[in-house]
């Protein structure tokens, strides 16, 4: 399913400042916040999207990209995909924090008595994945075994000997502490999160002998990472939910992949073009010549015409990397230097010596000496 424009979403206009994005978040998240539309089954939907707009439009680095990109842009897909990576956010936090300075119970007794309890969430785990050239022209396939966080076999990730757990006695299973002061504004409600049970809303009174009452225990699990073609370094893969397990039931954090790019003893990358240099001999730029040049997928033939200058570049269509989420690939570009030896033969020095006899002066057409030519591409 494809999503909103960010902008469409807030409902503001593409140049609109942070006080107007700000303005337009906190009318639609008052709108929309599922505390006040209990009986809308979207309202929760919008309330997030409106969340997720806001984030990345507050963000200069985000909302920079995503005015370039969109939702889709090399090296990501979307704000939870390769390139922007996107950290999850949390709605109700993200709307805490907004309103923070505001004051005062936003909702009064009723969002009070329904409570909101805090749901832990596990932590992110994040490793780098080395890949080739090849590999990463071409896209590949990786099987990894990642050391993780899993729930409690002993306890089923519950904590507890019994498999149970009674309400908070502090916060009476709200997750939440309120105090509530007076000022010189009116009455101010400072929410906090339950110090004895942690925000959970509930605690263990017999705690597994085995995890100590967190729910959770080491392990290892494979996966297996699907790299697109034409990820470089500083791309990643965000892969939702495969992180670390959350103390007792909660939600798992999430595996991202940091994709490393091996160098190259042959090729130099730029973007999706590769570059090789060779050298040819001073025979071979004057009178031309075919060499063979490696390319990242098997060698090929090159024409090198005569005349050709050191520094010259050769353009080989789509011999370079394929295009991250995309048709077509780059090219491979040939930077030619001529190979002027250091020592050579008594017969090569007599050979070259007999050259330079026979040209000296210019020919009959008025050309120059057959030999300053040549010094004149090696120069």
């Amino acid at each position: 399913m494809s999503k909103r424009d960010y902008y469409e979403v807030l409902g503001i206009e593409r140049n609109a400042g942070q006080d107007e994005i700000k303005k337009a978040y906190r009318k639609l998240a008052m709108k929309f916040h599922p505390d006040r539309n209990p009986d809308d089954p979207k309202a929760e939907e919008n309330f997030k999207e409106i969340g997720e707009a806001y984030s990345v439009l507050t963000d200069q680095n985000k909302r920079a990209r995503y005015d370039r990109f969109g939702h889709t842009a090399p090296g990501a897909s979307g704000f939870n995909g390769f390139g922007f990576g996107g950290e999850s956010i949390d709605p109700f936090e993200l709307f805490r924090s907004v309103f923070s300075g505001f004051g005062g119970d936003i909702f009064g007794q009723a969002s009070r008595g329904r409570g909101r309890q805090r749901v832990r969430r596990g932590t992110d785990i994040a490793i780098d994945l080395k890949l080739t050239l090849k590999e990463i022209a071409e896209g590949t396939e990786k099987k990894i075994k990642v050391s993780i966080l899993k729930p409690c076999k002993t306890c089923s990730g519950s904590g507890s000997n019994t498999g149970s757990s009674e309400t908070c006695p502090r916060c009476h299973g709200s997750g939440e502490m309120q105090q509530v002061s007076e000022s010189f504004f009116g009455r101010v409600v400072n929410v906090t999160t339950c110090s004895m049970c942690r925000g959970e809303g509930s605690i263990v009174n017999d705690p597994c002998s085995v995890c100590h009452g967190e729910g959770l225990e080491r392990g290892e699990k494979t996966f297996t990472i699907k790299v697109p073609p034409g990820v470089s370094s500083g791309n990643y893969q965000r892969m939702h939910g495969e992180g670390n397990a959350a103390p007792r039931g909660g939600q798992p954090g999430d595996l991202i992949i940091n994709f490393v790019e091996k160098s190259h003893d042959q090729f130099i990358r730029h973007d999706d073009d590769l570059l090789y240099e060779t050298d040819i001999s001073y025979p071979q730029a004057v009178l031309g010549a075919s060499i063979e040049v490696p390319t990242i997928n098997g060698s090929v033939k090159l024409t090198i015409p005569a005349g050709t200058k050191p520094g010259k570049l050769f353009r080989l269509r789509g011999k370079g990397i394929k295009h991250l989420n995309g048709r077509g690939q780059g090219d491979q570009l040939v930077r030619v230097s001529i190979n002027v030896p250091k020592k050579i033969s008594s017969e090569e020095k007599k050979l070259l010596e007999e050259l330079q006899n026979l040209s000296h002066g210019k020919n009959e057409n008025g050309d120059k000496p057959f030999f300053d030519k040549i010094k004149d591409i090696i120069t």
